[in-house]
């Protein structure tokens, strides 16, 4: 990968260690580019989930919620509340997806709660390894605190605060449990006007004194009206209502007929993960923005890109994308709503399409909220941001626009507007000091080095359902195959001499050949202990089980315990 040293690091994090990792970094540093080159080039078996519908769509999974099957009840640690609420009835596929992951990758982690990442903690250990943060699962956290964050209503507050020092994702009690790292991002790709990045810095990390204020401000022209419309300048907003006017205004002020588009859904496909208009009127001459990126091989058009129609009727919209010269008819896309399904043959994760949600994609764009704008880069923009109500609002409306120039404030910038929650400011103290240097780095490569040989060489969950299946044969099946159990028996007491024991004490040889190594991975000595063992385990499960198995024929007219056999 061609990346700088900062996304080099997280790569090699990410690839070469199993610890958890928060990806941050202001916005336009490259962190869903990363996340998609991760999904192509990663041979870890991933799920990656998301808080919002939305933001599942765009980052290609699911939502916490749904993957996890939580309810929206707030999460109480260690009560008996959870027992009811949070029931995790897995059926078989998902179990087995949960136990054969390798990552958990989970994006926008900055709208996460604290108690849903504890929840999240809670399923992954109850089906994986019940005394591991996350149940041993690597964590892989993108987002930046700076930007939008997590929904807390007061009643729920009221619940959480016995438990939470707040509600950010970073105070979830499992996480404080984990030694995760963090990597910022600093090379911004979006803007590379120096002086703008500055302005924005001293935004983002509140340190706006009148000087920055001052020459954002000069950006301020009441009344504004763009000469040609086609110059294709976005308002941006702080609420729904400011954009839905606004959008609805400009649209009955053009003349010529409006034409309505509806969407078509197959399958599953949740309303509130809708990516597109479910009607979408248009009239020839209305701004829009487009919402996909073009899937066809001209790649005309990205997500954010505005344009503008050029002819409309009701069976075909003409568009033409600003800054180009050319129109072309729209054609429909499809998004998909995925579920993750295991590959029985090959263990491998795979995203199964569950619904298909068809529309033209784009949206009337004279206007769209700042929550909206998260993640989009506009050449011109129109930013009404005074009326902020939260945290990092007026950041993210800011940095969407990728010049000073492009950039024009419907209203002046007041300091009371930008809004810092002290909290995140105190974690962004911390962020460097988490960051992993070379020394580190390679401790944690050596560790994951060990982790995946003690799981090659771990017969622990074997050895449990072997006492399982002599548990249900002792229980109900001893008068109808008794010399079956005997074998059984015989081979349970066999494993613990010859495997339990013996993979004890080649943990410590192998554990010790690691760390006294340096060059480890490449040491002849530690390869052939290491074929060696490999070869010695197989022959003896082999000569335990393969006449054993052959021989288990079991039959029962009772369902439950024929299922318990099965299962075990």
């Amino acid at each position: 990968m061609q990346i700088n040293p900062e996304l080099q690091l997280a790569w090699d994090v990410v690839e070469k260690t199993g610890t958890h990792l928060f990806l941050t970094g202001k916005a336009g540093t490259g962190k869903t580019t990363f996340l998609q080159k991760l999904k192509g080039a990663s041979p870890k078996r991933m799920v990656v989930v998301a808080p919002t519908g939305i933001a599942a769509i765009n980052a290609g999974g699911v939502t916490i919620h749904s993957f996890f099957q939580l309810p929206f009840a707030p999460y109480v640690p260690d009560s008996t509340l959870n027992t009811q609420q949070h029931a995790y009835k897995f059926g078989r596929e998902k179990i087995n997806i949960i136990r054969s992951m390798d990552m958990l990758v989970i994006d926008e982690v900055s709208m996460v709660r604290a108690d849903l990442l504890d929840a999240v903690d809670a399923a992954l250990r109850r089906y994986r390894n019940q005394s591991k943060p996350f149940g041993g699962v690597q964590l892989l956290m993108i987002g930046d605190m700076q930007q939008l964050t997590p929904v807390l209503k007061d009643h729920d507050w009221e619940l959480l605060s016995q438990y939470y020092n707040t509600g950010f994702f970073f105070d979830s009690l499992a996480l404080k449990n984990t030694e995760y790292v963090t990597i910022e991002l600093k090379k911004v790709y979006r803007q590379s006007d120096t002086h703008f990045i500055h302005l924005l810095n001293k935004i983002r990390n509140n340190e706006a004194d009148d000087a920055v204020l001052s020459e954002l401000n000069k950006r301020y022209i009441p009344n504004f009206r763009p000469n040609d419309e086609s110059e294709g300048y976005i308002r941006i907003t702080t609420h729904n209502y400011q954009t839905q006017q606004h959008n609805d205004f400009r649209l009955n002020a053009l003349a010529g007929q409006a034409y309505s588009f509806r969407a078509e859904t197959e399958g599953n496909f949740p309303e509130s993960s809708y990516p597109a208009d479910i009607s979408l009127t248009l009239k020839k001459g209305a701004q829009i923005m487009f919402i996909k990126n073009d899937s066809s091989m001209e790649k005309r058009f990205y997500n954010g890109k505005i344009g503008f129609v050029t002819e409309v009727d009701e069976n075909s919209i003409w568009v033409r994308a600003n800054d180009d010269e050319h129109d072309f008819q729209l054609a429909i896309e499809k998004w998909t709503n995925s579920k993750y399904s295991l590959n029985p043959q090959t263990k491998e994760i795979t995203e199964e399409v569950e619904g298909t949600f068809r529309q033209y994609p784009i949206r009337l764009a004279w206007a769209i909220t700042i929550h909206k704008s998260q993640g989009l880069t506009f050449e011109r923009a129109i930013i009404d941001a005074n009326n902020s109500f939260a945290h990092g609002q007026v950041y993210v409306a800011l940095s969407r626009c990728k010049t000073l120039e492009g950039m024009v404030l419907a209203s002046r910038l007041n300091r009371s507007a930008i809004i810092c929650n002290s909290t995140i400011k105190e974690f962004d103290h911390e962020i460097e000091q988490r960051s992993p240097d070379g020394q580190q780095l390679r401790e944690l490569q050596r560790s994951y080095y060990l982790d995946l040989l003690s799981d090659q060489f771990s017969f622990h969950l074997l050895e449990q359902r072997l006492l399982q299946v002599v548990r249900i044969m002792d229980e109900h099946l001893y008068r109808l195959y008794p010399q079956l159990l005997v074998r059984y028996k015989e081979a349970s007491d066999t494993f613990k001499t010859k495997i339990s024991k013996v993979a004890e004490t080649f943990n410590t040889q192998y554990s010790g050949m690691v760390m006294s190594t340096e060059d480890y991975a490449n040491d002849p000595a530690l390869n052939s202990r290491i074929t060696a063992g490999a070869h010695y385990f197989r022959q003896e499960l082999e000569a335990l089980f393969s006449s054993l198995l052959d021989e288990t024929r079991i039959g029962t007219d009772n369902k439950e315990v024929k299922k318990k056999f099965a299962e075990a």
